[in-house]
């Protein structure tokens, strides 16, 4: 008999969800035309295109803007940084402002344009919270951008992306601010309108859509000024900014988990917020977890919880679970292909000590979990303990 999966590792990538695969399916039958053409295919294919459009912009509380669709966040996040810092000639060996431990995508495009010569400079995140009293030691520099994640992906810490905005916009009038809020979308309160970021970068399959296909929102000024230069060359779609046939069955996917993740938000959220709050409240309370270290931001999202069993590395514990039948996250899936017993720079900059960080796990929500579901983690987390642990 196979042991039945619970799946604890949403912020990785979640299920598609039955009505953008339905939505999907149809396009692949029936909507082949390229959006470029102008025959009667062809607009059809736009007219999808352009109604999945204003479904994201509504579930991102916007009516303007522009959206750029990308094969997912890593593409946007790179758009959005490299984009702007080869915008303009001026701009050229500015800072970048932003904290450590971002995800990948942004970190691998600030350390290119570093060796460029451009300088980046580091927003301290102690405990989820970000600390501008550092803020006099690059008043002076020439500041381009600000680029800070929603929700950070490991701590699941909400950042005050709209304090950041208002910094910047008042110290460094010309610079633009981007977040990455592929794990904050439909979690917490990302919308443009209320943070005013100039861009905004989104990932289908956080949300119920399928892998490839993501987006990144760009503000009204960012078009007119020209803000933005493009990545990917060689035709006009996007407003000139991502060249290349449009994936049309991705985006119309993309727009219906948007619509659907719009009208379930507040159930789903209050579900995983209290799922989350239950599950603490057990890891703090039971004499048998008195060895578990768990990550208590102060302002958390509701669908991440990181655990750490220190000096019991990550990995294994991650092993034993999914032996189980229990899927869970050590850090980033992103980074874990590189398996490096490396501490997470977003854990370290958090204030956890680097044992700690080398033993915590990530565990994601959305929602559907059970009451059945958290004694069963707890069980075999107390296995964990008894046959791992204290046995090392």
């Amino acid at each position: 008999m196979n042991t039945p999966i619970l799946y604890l590792d949403h912020s990785a990538t979640t299920p598609v969800c039955p009505e953008a695969v339905e939505a999907m399916m149809q396009v692949l039958r029936d909507g082949y035309g390229n959006p470029s053409s102008r025959h009667t295919l062809g607009r059809q294919a736009a007219a999808l295109v352009q109604k999945a459009t204003e479904q994201i912009m509504d579930a991102l509380g916007v009516k303007q803007g522009a959206l750029i669709f990308t094969s997912g966040g890593t593409e946007a996040n790179n758009l959005a940084i490299l984009g702007r810092a080869e915008a303009k000639p001026r701009l050229q060996g500015g800072t970048i402002l932003t904290t450590q431990g971002e995800h990948a995508s942004v970190e691998a495009p600030l350390a290119y344009l570093q060796q460029k010569g451009y300088s980046i400079a580091y927003l301290p995140t102690k405990e989820g919270v970000l600390d501008f009293s550092v803020a006099e030691s690059f008043a002076a520099k020439k500041m381009l951008l600000a680029t800070a994640m929603t929700v950070n992906n490991e701590t699941g810490a909400v950042y005050d992306i709209k304090a950041l905005s208002q910094y910047v916009h008042q110290h460094f009038p010309d610079a633009l601010v981007h977040t990455d809020a592929t794990q904050g979308f439909l979690k917490v309160d990302c919308s443009p309108q209320n943070t005013k970021v100039d861009m905004l970068t989104l990932s289908g399959h956080k949300i119920g859509a399928p892998k490839g296909i993501g987006a990144l929102w760009i503000s009204p000024d960012v078009i007119k000024t020209r803000g933005l230069l493009p990545r990917n060359i060689g035709g006009d779609q996007c407003q000139d900014l991502r060249s290349g046939t449009e994936n049309v069955p991705g985006i119309v996917a993309l727009g219906v988990a948007c619509e659907v993740g719009k009208k379930q938000q507040k159930e789903k959220n209050e579900k995983m917020a209290q799922f989350r709050l239950s599950l603490l409240e057990e890891l703090q309370n039971d004499a048998r977890f008195r060895a578990v270290t768990v990550l208590t931001p102060k302002h958390p999202a509701p669908h991440i919880l990181s655990l750490a069993i220190p000096g019991l590395p990550a990995e294994t514990l991650l092993n034993f679970l999914s032996q189980k039948g229990i899927c869970v996250s050590a850090g980033s899936a992103c980074a874990s292909n590189h398996h490096q017993s490396k501490a997470s720079a977003a854990l370290l900059a958090y204030g956890v000590p680097e044992k700690t960080a080398l033993s915590t796990i990530r565990l994601s929500f959305d929602g559907t979990e059970t009451q059945q579901d958290k004694e069963r983690f707890l069980s075999l987390l107390s296995d964990a303990l008894t046959f791992l642990y204290r046995r090392r």
